[in-house]
């Protein structure tokens, strides 16, 4: 009998729509569950632990905590006082600061200089200077080491935020959480080794898209993972209307047996990950809803946050923040957008300080009280700064500035209680201890034990890592 005959794109369609089914069965449904997972390590040999090489030396932290305050906001209104611009206060900006350099919304504009729009002073021991929008975080003065040399790259908002999340501004790079977690794993079974939580307010707050906490080329498990304040805290996690747990636990037993079928005539590591994401996310039904109570808080802990539950505020953030380190989270980061204050800067720097400041305050005086600060790293800034020169859109206001800016470290390891750097008189260029954002990456991961150089992922013929091809240091002197 002769066999059938099918046109070359009757077969193709055939094994496209085989492969899709095959690959799609048990692929489908988990691939969402995959993002949840973000490091977790419940054993030696989990596919969600780290790569079992690290750390290279004994390290000073267990964990970190980055507050992006994302917009950019102004090193010359809350750490780096420059009388001189009171001095010069309407005069044209001299263009042997400004010539070639980089301008985001200002080129061709006349340049004025700007005074600082409030007042600066020193506080604790160590006499750091901080500005009247910051009452709370001045009482950080003798824990914190503010940086006032940053520099980075990048002056528009996305990819400064990539560069500042990655090291380059090349989009689909792995993220600073997703590096640590590849290379450390997580210290939970129950919650992923990397979260992410956003809130608003403020001027203009800039969209913060979710490739800036991806994974990039290392596994899809590394990449953050976005919880919210609000509502439910994790999509997909929780069961559908009508299915009991024990209905959810027969349903991940049965498809982990259809995984490890599978798994037997392929050998693909990423089935093992698969059925791994299964399981962390049933562990998630029971630790997500506990980790988001705010029941068992005393409330002079929620009146020391200011967090109301359920918010979406920063200061709840900031308790969940607490809440997921002391359950062994990783790398916790929250962003908090409205600090693009082109226009209206008095306006808006009070508001976006009146959101953050006691929260900041209160993270670092509740990490100390439960002695955990010793071993986290609390991070503090944007992805740049602002201008010496005025900008007037809607009221007194500066443009993006990336030659000198402020960011401050806190907790283990760090040397609080000193100012480290310095812009020029006008706060236009970082002109003493340099630190570039390469190096504060290279800095948090010698703090975790890493060393940066020998820290590598092969990736399109290259041995990539964090910090680049270009040269990096560990800022040894703000350490202890």
């Amino acid at each position: 009998m002769s066999q059938p005959s099918h046109s070359p794109s009757e077969i193709l369609s055939k094994v496209n729509r085989r492969t899709f089914l095959t690959r799609s069965g048990v692929g489908l449904g988990s691939a969402a569950l995959c993002s949840l997972l973000a490091a977790d390590r419940p054993g030696p040999r989990s596919p969600l632990a780290g790569d079992g090489k690290l750390p290279h030396f004994p390290p000073r932290i267990k964990r970190v905590i980055f507050l992006c305050m994302a917009g950019g906001p102004s090193h010359l209104e809350t750490f780096d006082y420059k009388p001189e611009l009171s001095r010069l206060h309407g005069q044209p900006m001299p263009e042997s600061f400004t010539r070639g350099q980089p301008i985001a919304q200002l080129q061709g504009q006349s340049l004025k200089i700007q005074e600082p729009l409030c007042k600066f002073s020193r506080h604790g021991e160590s006499g750091i200077e901080f500005s009247d929008f910051l009452p709370w975080q001045s009482k950080l003065a003798d824990d914190v080491c503010v940086i006032r040399s940053m520099v980075t790259e990048q002056i528009n908002h996305d990819p400064a935020h990539t560069f500042m999340n990655t090291g380059t501004a090349i989009s689909g790079r792995p993220s600073m959480g997703s590096w640590v977690t590849y290379g450390l794993g997580s210290e939970t079974e129950n919650l992923p080794g990397f979260v992410v939580m956003t809130s608003v307010g403020g001027r203009n707050p800039q969209p913060i898209a979710s490739r800036q906490w991806a994974s990039g080329f290392l596994p899809s498990r590394f990449q953050g993972v976005e919880f919210n304040a609000s509502g439910d805290p994790v999509h997909f996690v929780k069961n559908p209307a009508g299915i009991s747990r024990q209905a959810q636990r027969r349903l991940i037993d049965s498809v982990n047996q259809l995984n490890r079928h599978r798994n037997r005539l392929t050998g693909n590591p990423e089935t093992d990950t698969r059925i791994a994401a299964y399981e962390m996310a049933f562990r998630m039904q029971t630790a997500v809803p506990e980790l988001m109570d705010f029941r068992d808080e005393p409330q002079h802990v929620l009146e020391m946050y200011g967090a109301k539950p359920g918010d979406g505020s920063f200061a709840s953030n900031c308790l969940l923040a607490r809440r997921l380190a002391e359950r062994g989270v990783r790398f916790i980061q929250l962003y908090h957008r409205g600090w693009d204050h082109h226009g209206d800067l008095k306006k808006y720097m009070g508001i976006c300080c009146g959101l953050t400041d006691q929260p900041t305050w209160a993270l670092i005086e509740d990490l100390k009280q439960r002695d955990m600060l010793k071993d986290t790293l609390v991070i503090w800034g944007g992805e740049f700064g602002r201008t010496p020169m005025f900008q007037g859109k809607g009221g007194v206001g500066r443009d993006h500035h990336i030659k000198g800016f402020s960011m401050w470290m806190a907790g283990g390891g760090i040397r609080g209680g000193q100012a480290y750097g310095e812009t020029d008189d006008l706060g236009y260029h970082a002109v003493k201890d340099i630190v570039h954002v390469r190096d504060m990456h290279a800095t948090l991961l010698h703090m975790l034990g890493i060393d940066h150089e020998r820290f590598t992922v092969p990736f399109q013929g290259l041995d990539m890592k964090l910090t680049g091809v270009e040269k990096a240091r560990v800022i040894q002197e703000i350490l202890t």
